[in-house]
């Protein structure tokens, strides 16, 4: 790379992403952190010691969020965000939040190394249950600090043991006392693995985001009647698995109308009673769909309910569906992308812009505020899986690139 004799240290930001690791690892090398944990405390007691032993002050809102802050020269300035999540999938991998996070941390490092004190304040966030693999609802934190969902909505959120969000957070220490609420700053950035393969495809170190495809969830229940396996002929039948399979199909065949730019997923299934030789009688289970083009969800969203319920109606079961998240296609913010593209230029990198098939918690942060994200490759594009994988290398480039956006930002000009 060159560019700038400023230069992150990729062996520390390596040794802090495999100690980070530590905190919930899995035997196959990937890690179980689930939001509100005792493994998600662990890794948020690291975090904040690391913070602190920079003289970072570290507060805390009412849904868990931190926020690690270093001073700038003009305190009248807003501050410059930047981050990740650190929880996981319930077999994820050492990557996936926890780069953002930990690429934060060696900004920090490498600015207080070099002494350097930026224009306006910085503050690293690691936010609260991103995934959603406990309570069902990803970008929770970014969401409730938005004001994208009602704190007590969240707060009142179950996990699959009957634990509620409120309970999960006193458990481990972080409901804090701030409020979980929008407060000024001039911009975020996000750097975060591709969880795709197309930079791997193209050989480009990083991916410049222009913004995030728009997405529609549902949580959807149906309810037939148990019965006998070996007694119940065809004509007296109301299984419920059956008419979840109908759904299931048509969740692809809709995706499959939209090309290779559409995504229809149906990843969660609970079947009820869940019995050899029982009929089932219960079958909840999600659905979602990602396009780039905001109409074509908003369409999904409007038109796909009443095609489900009509298909499970044909056999004799019942279907209910509650939307858990609908949101337009998310543009980041031009100058924030450039600022990302220029540094990409600058240190000599090959990058591409594209937009990304994921939700991150910048998508949420950027109806408030200025933002842009960064990716880099991870192999054969794989992720939500504890092989996922990325090279020293490449957590090197994004980091650098993180650090001459985020610097760049925070040193600008006021007009």
């Amino acid at each position: 790379m060159g560019g700038t004799n400023q230069r992150i240290d990729g062996a520390r930001l390596w040794d802090g992403l495999m100690a980070m690791a530590r905190h919930g690892a899995t035997p196959k090398g990937g890690v179980k952190r689930l939001t509100l944990t005792a493994e998600d405390r662990a890794a948020r007691e690291d975090f904040r010691t690391q913070c602190e032993a920079l003289g970072l002050a570290v507060r805390v809102d009412a849904i868990g969020n931190m926020f690690a802050r270093r001073e700038g020269r003009d305190p009248t300035r807003l501050p410059v965000l930047f981050g990740s999540h650190l929880d996981s999938q319930p077999s994820g991998g050492k990557y996936d939040g926890a780069l953002g996070v930990m690429a934060g941390l060696e900004v920090m490092r490498t600015l207080h190394d070099l002494g350097l004190t930026t224009e306006a304040p910085l503050e690293l966030v690691n936010w609260t249950d991103e995934e959603g693999s406990r309570f069902g609802h990803s970008l929770m934190g970014s969401g409730a600090w938005a004001g994208v969902y009602p704190l007590e909505k969240v707060y009142a959120l179950r996990d699959g043991d009957g634990v509620t969000v409120a309970e999960a957070l006193d458990a481990i220490g972080y409901r804090g006392e701030i409020p979980a609420e929008p407060f000024p700053a001039d911009a975020y950035f996000e750097l975060h693995i591709e969880q795709g393969p197309i930079l791997e495809r193209d050989g480009a170190a990083i991916g410049i985001v222009t913004g995030a495809q728009a997405q529609v969830w549902w949580d959807a229940r149906i309810t037939g009647q148990d019965a006998h396996a070996g007694t119940t002929p065809p004509g007296a039948r109301r299984d419920a698995l059956v008419a979840a399979a109908r759904i299931i199909a048509l969740v692809d065949a809709r995706m499959r109308d939209a090309g290779e730019e559409g995504r229809g997923t149906v990843g969660f299934l609970k079947v009820e009673p869940n019995s050899r030789n029982v009929i089932p009688g219960e079958v909840a289970f999600s659905i979602e769909f990602r396009h780039p083009e905001s109409g074509r969800i908003a369409h999904l969203a409007s038109h796909f309910p009443a095609e489900a319920a009509a298909d499970v109606a044909a056999t004799g079961c019942a279907l209910s569906m509650s939307q858990v998240l609908h949101y337009a296609a998310q543009p980041f913010d031009a100058a924030c992308v450039a600022l990302v593209e220029q540094a990409a230029a600058r240190l000599g990198l090959k990058a591409r812009r594209l937009v990304s098939g994921a939700g991150h918690d910048a998508v949420y942060v950027a109806r408030r505020m200025p933002a842009a994200m960064i990716f880099t490759p991870c192999k054969d594009g794989l992720s939500h899986n504890e092989a996922e994988s990325i090279e020293p290398a490449q957590a090197e480039a994004g980091c650098q690139v993180l650090f001459e956006a985020v610097v760049a930002r925070a040193n600008r000009p006021l007009a």
